[in-house]
């Protein structure tokens, strides 16, 4: 197995950990507010609504990575 393929690996470990925790911290926070549907949105999430959401979060290191990896291409294969 190749080194990026190991580093992908671990990234969507990583990624998929943190999704699977901050489900159930949310879950959990569900069961604790005993039926009130309308709620006030905690001042964490409002601060960093987007920091917060694991898809934007895959999807700002995939398009990272992709753009390092044409960087890289491009220096290396075009001197």
């Amino acid at each position: 197995m190749s080194i990026y393929m190991i580093v992908l690996s671990l990234i969507v470990i990583g990624i998929a950990g943190y999704s699977l925790v901050y489900t159930f911290r949310i879950a959990g926070q569900e069961k604790r507010l005993k039926g009130e549907y309308d709620t006030d949105i905690p001042e964490v999430v409002k601060e960093h609504p987007y920091i917060r959401n694991p898809v934007f979060v895959s999807i700002l290191i995939a398009t990272i990575l992709i753009t390092l990896f044409i960087i890289y291409r491009s220096i290396r294969y075009l001197t």
